[in-house]
């Protein structure tokens, strides 16, 4: 069992799970127990080891998300090995935020090396970072994917709680200035892309699933998966995104489905930054991204 140093220095055991937790399972108590959370983050981890890679799970995602079909892992791939465990340590009843309502904001990743469907994983998440933010309060959830002792792979992901405004608090990182100019492409988006991303992710977040469900989230219809406009903006940028690289994707407005959508590209040596903005109205900007390679 590994264990970890907080910031008192006190040491705390992980807690190594067998199985993958159930997301409907944990959307539902995270539900259930929503009422009455405060105070400071948990200070457990989640652990699963010898995660492998389902390669028929694999192909699907690639095809939905626009990258190539093969052995080599998408960048944002692995999100998919951490996210139950994210998801069950929000659901607890010790996680200080209520579940329902997180929004996700920004996400952190950063991909070491290429990563191959042959390798097992050994998959950490835990939460830190919980803070003030000028429309409520930010927490992030942090995934460490490791093969054979070696840190490949590891994200944060910023969720916010709205709620009372704190004037004085730092946003976070600012992101790079959007491109403009002719579209790099233009895709339109399916009014059942929310369950098809649920379908491979296991995200089955109302918002994105129905526009019934969505309008009783207080959406006019369902909406995209951050997540999956995220990694095919990703994917669009071609065969960087897939080996040694850095990503910084920050979500502004969500994408209504069905709807179509724009990416506009800078790229330089080393650098791109890509946007995704509404398609027939170019001043809305859906989502900005930041690849560093």
């Amino acid at each position: 069992m590994t264990d970890h140093a907080t910031d008192a220095g006190a040491v705390v055991p992980a807690q190594e799970l067998e199985q993958a937790p159930s997301l409907v399972g944990s959307l539902l108590r995270g539900a259930l127990t929503a009422r009455g959370r405060s105070g400071g983050l948990t200070t457990r981890r989640l652990v699963r080891r010898g995660v492998a890679v389902d390669r028929a799970h694999l192909a699907d995602y690639q095809r939905l998300v626009g990258a190539p079909v093969g052995d080599t892992l998408p960048h944002l791939y692995p999100h998919l090995l951490g996210f139950p465990l994210a998801a069950k340590l929000m659901s607890d009843p010790d996680f200080p935020l209520p579940m329902p309502g997180l929004v996700h904001v920004e996400n952190t990743t950063t991909l070491h090396r290429r990563l191959d469907a042959d390798e097992t994983f050994d998959v950490t998440v835990w939460a830190e970072g919980k803070r003030p933010h000028p429309r409520g309060e930010l927490v992030d959830l942090v995934t460490l994917v490791e093969a054979d002792g070696e840190t490949v792979w590891q994200e944060s992901s910023s969720y916010l709680r709205r709620g009372r405004i704190h004037p004085q608090a730092r946003p976070g990182a600012k992101a790079p200035d959007m491109p403009d100019g002719v579209a790099s492409a233009r895709w339109r988006l399916a009014g059942d892309l929310g369950r098809q991303y649920a379908g491979v992710s296991g995200d089955v977040n109302p918002i994105h699933l129905h526009p019934w469900t969505a309008k009783a989230m207080g959406f006019p219809r369902a909406i995209a998966h951050g997540m999956w406009t995220g990694a095919r903006t990703l994917a669009a940028l071609g065969p960087a995104s897939e080996g040694a690289s850095r990503s910084h994707v920050w979500f502004r407005k969500p994408v209504l489905l069905p709807g179509s959508v724009e990416l506009v590209t800078d790229r330089q040596p080393g650098r791109q930054v890509a946007a995704l903005r509404h398609a027939s109205k170019p001043e809305l900007t859906h989502l900005v991204a930041l690849l560093e390679h």
